[in-house]
């Protein structure tokens, strides 16, 4: 777990079961004022002894470190972060990406460019509406 300090600034993290949602609150008082059902006494014992979050069939209460500065690599890790180059430049008559694209679909697994083939099909769709596959070749692939 990331080392707490005494500088470091924690928030009260409501996890609502039954809708999914998360509330965020500055400290434990708000909450509770906000939500009287909800006993301070009893959630700041939960939270402050075992560091355990509180829990019932409807929320989940917890504290929270804010973590203001980036963690720490691991131990183990002499790996530096780096950013990594997502983009080529190239004039666009060098950049034969027709060839680029057929080598990179024909290195992928069958169920793959399947998936792919569906995928693009089933955006040009409406909805309900279904692919002519009258138009369709069946074509046995060579051995």
């Amino acid at each position: 777990m990331y080392p707490a300090s005494i500088k470091e600034k924690r928030v009260v993290l409501i996890h609502w079961k039954g809708n999914n949602e998360v509330e965020v609150f500055s400290n434990l008082k708000n909450f509770c004022l906000s939500y009287p059902q909800y006993n301070y006494n009893t959630l700041n014992n939960y939270l402050s002894k075992g560091k355990i979050a509180y829990e019932n069939e409807t929320i989940r209460v917890e504290r929270k470190h804010i973590i203001a500065k980036p963690k720490p690599l691991s131990l183990g890790s002499n790996k530096e972060r780096k950013i990594a180059l997502v983009a080529r430049k190239v004039p666009m008559k060098e950049a034969n990406d027709e060839r680029r694209d057929l080598q990179y679909w024909l290195s992928q697994p069958v169920q793959k460019r399947a998936e792919a083939t569906t995928f693009l099909i089933s955006q040009m769709l409406r909805k309900g509406q279904r692919m002519d596959k009258s138009i369709v070749n069946k074509i046995k692939p060579e051995k």
